[in-house]
């Protein structure tokens, strides 16, 4: 068989990020917008946690001031100068397939081409999304359903766990995200912008309080099978679940092995060795969950958000090192010249 050029199996890689972070974002809004609704926390301490969590605040502060719901939704669904808006994503994950058209199935082209086109339709409509629950459980419905597509019609060689490395992968860095609420989820005079007044009623009132733990599983999907292997809900068992499982797929740990399987599927390599700067970080960072323990995590100088900061630093790292090895060009070589 052929190798697959680095273009082609960059676009199948990132069109999946790209479709898994469009989901990833529409569970993390829901949730929010469910907490919103039962008025259970602060609403600007909840909307400037969402933006927060995805690491876009400076540019959100900077255009928006302080969040609100109207705001935040339009900026993570619809902002076309928001690089991972949800319709930037799509937009971006469409191209990709459209590039590699023959690399994937008809049906994976229809629910990509049909995810884009529904999520246009919904940013080109005037004020403010009229039921954004609908929109957003959609949104978790199309990226679901193209996940399914992928592996039901597409021969599961190197340009499928190409998609499967890059959803996985994707998939661990916003579960981290998600769980770092404690972090995130701070005050809202914690986390507005430093030229922002915040209103006088606010400005007084008690912003600080518990982190509901159940809504952090809420945001990975991960309630029902937590309740099925811990039953009571406490932030260790939360943290442990969300990290270190293995059976759990949207479970980090659980999402680093089986985007490992698959570059090493993709290189031939033999776990536990590596012939590649991909291998090497993939295959050190999993070894970390494998051994990890959640109580030292917990217990650690810099806690669990330390813990975490560190882990996407060791994510982006073999990120990195996915597009050294099989997607970044290099010069070629200039021909030796001839002895004179």
């Amino acid at each position: 068989m052929m190798p697959m050029l680095s273009r082609v199996a960059e676009s199948i890689y990132w069109m999946n990020r790209q479709i898994e972070r469009a989901e990833n974002i529409a569970r993390a809004t829901e949730t929010t917008l469910d907490m919103a609704i039962e008025g259970t926390m602060h609403p600007g301490r909840l909307w400037n946690g969402l933006v927060c969590t995805f690491g876009d605040q400076a540019d959100f502060w900077q255009r928006h001031g302080l969040a609100d719901q109207p705001h935040v939704i339009q900026f993570l669904a619809f902002d076309r100068e928001n690089p991972n808006s949800i319709v930037n994503c799509l937009a971006q994950a469409r191209e990709n397939a459209r590039t590699v058209r023959e690399m994937i199935s008809t049906t994976m082209w229809q629910e990509i081409n049909r995810f884009y086109l529904e999520v246009r339709g919904a940013s080109g409509s005037r004020g403010e999304l009229e039921n954004p629950l609908e929109f957003l459980t959609e949104v978790k419905r199309a990226s679901q359903l193209i996940t399914g597509a992928t592996d039901a019609t597409m021969a599961h060689g190197e340009a499928w766990h190409f998609a499967r490395m890059g959803r996985l992968i994707e998939r661990a860095d916003k579960t981290s995200r998600v769980l770092d609420v404690e972090h995130f989820f701070r005050p809202a005079t914690e986390l507005m912008p430093a030229d922002a007044e915040a209103d006088g009623e606010d400005a007084d009132d008690e912003l600080t309080g518990p982190i509901d733990w159940s809504s952090v599983l809420e945001s990975a999907s991960a309630l029902e099978m937590y309740r099925k292997q811990h039953g009571r809900i406490s932030r260790r068992n939360v943290a442990e679940f969300l990290l270190l499982d293995r059976e759990f797929p949207r479970a980090v740990h659980f999402s680093l092995m089986k985007a490992e399987e698959s570059l090493l599927a993709i290189t031939g390599g033999m776990k536990g060795t590596y012939s590649t700067t991909a291998e090497q970080q993939m295959g050190r960072l999993r070894a970390e969950l494998d051994y990890g323990a959640v109580d030292e995590i917990l217990s650690g100088s810099h806690g669990l958000h330390g813990f975490i900061d560190y882990l996407q630093g060791r994510l982006n790292a073999a990120s990195d090192a996915v597009h050294e090895t099989f997607f970044a060009t290099r010069p070629a070589a200039r021909p030796a010249e001839p002895p004179r």
